[in-house]
């Protein structure tokens, strides 16, 4: 069974000023998700689904989705603010959805195989794509204990010159295995030429340059839905009255690796990621692509 990839496109992108998701990027009009659909089919993933919002639905499908009706299997699902366990509902002061754990819980009723998850705006690079899909055509699926997999990037290589970005720091043991994954916002080096960013508890700490960091490359069995529905209804439970409260997919995993549940190795990959948060990243994310295709790394027409 070939594994499908899960594309996490229903933000509107608020810092970049609108949907980057449709943005071209390359000589020939090519979007990154373009590249990142061209890349895992020739890693041998049969299937992609997008998350997406029903209210761009239809242009999604139009300028994204029908590039690839013919060349792989294509589904969707929505993000919707409503979706939730029996017993919850929405409070009247919440206006956006859940967060990246929200979004896969979406798509809950079209997997049933492994499957990656990657945001829509970001470049993993085709090495990237090689190791996920190696993992998966590998890992013991039916084992009493979980086994995921996240692709790791650098934190110094994954900064904006144009901006605070989020990212997720993980600690590992020396085999190579996740053990904690804490959520960072607003990460930018400050004016003393030190990294910093801020906890989740509001304090603002140093974060080493060469740390692993999540971009939100991540590598699923089929029994991430069960912890999934679990985790999601605990954080509604205890966090879902707050206006903004999200439920981020690396809170998840390390909740679950804390309780025993699962383990998550982490991939070591050749590839660098780039992607575009602030309008003026999209320079750098274009000739980076030029360099790849000159390279030999990408045909200069993907089509």
């Amino acid at each position: 069974m070939k594994p499908t990839l899960l594309v996490l496109a229903a933000g509107m992108g608020s810092r970049y000023g609108g949907l980057k998701q449709m943005d071209p990027m390359g000589p020939n009009g090519e979007t990154v998700l373009d590249y990142s659909v061209y890349d895992a089919i020739r890693a041998g993933f049969g299937r992609v689904i997008f998350i997406i919002r029903e209210d761009f639905a239809e242009a999604f499908r139009q300028g994204v989705g029908c590039r690839f009706a013919d060349i792989i299997e294509v589904d969707y699902a929505f993000q919707k603010i409503d979706d939730l366990p029996s017993g919850f509902t929405v409070p009247e002061n919440r206006s956006k959805p859940w967060g990246t754990a929200h979004a896969i819980r979406a798509a809950r009723h079209l997997l049933k195989e492994p499957f990656a998850v990657i945001n829509a705006d970001d470049f993993y690079g085709s090495d990237a794509y090689m190791r996920a899909a190696n993992f998966l055509t590998s890992v013991n699926q039916v084992s009493e204990k979980g086994h995921y997999a996240m692709v790791g990037y650098p934190l110094v290589n994954t900064l904006s010159d144009h901006g605070d970005v989020n990212r997720g720091i993980c600690t590992l043991t020396q085999s190579g295995l996740l053990t904690s994954v804490e959520e960072y916002l607003k990460i930018e080096r400050d004016s003393d030429g030190v990294v910093r960013g801020n906890a989740l508890d509001g304090t603002r700490n140093a974060v080493a340059e060469r740390s692993p960091v999540s971009m939100n490359f991540w590598v699923f069995t089929p029994c991430f839905i069960g912890h999934l529905e679990t985790e999601f209804t605990d954080f509604l439970k205890n966090f879902g009255h707050l206006e903004k409260s999200e439920n981020y997919i690396p809170t998840v995993v390390d909740a679950l690796i804390r309780d025993g549940k699962v383990d998550c190795a982490v991939l070591d990959t050749t590839s660098q990621w780039f992607g575009v948060t602030y309008p003026e990243d999209k320079h750098h994310v274009v000739a980076s692509i030029c360099k790849l295709i000159d390279a030999g790394e990408y045909p200069k027409n993907l089509s």
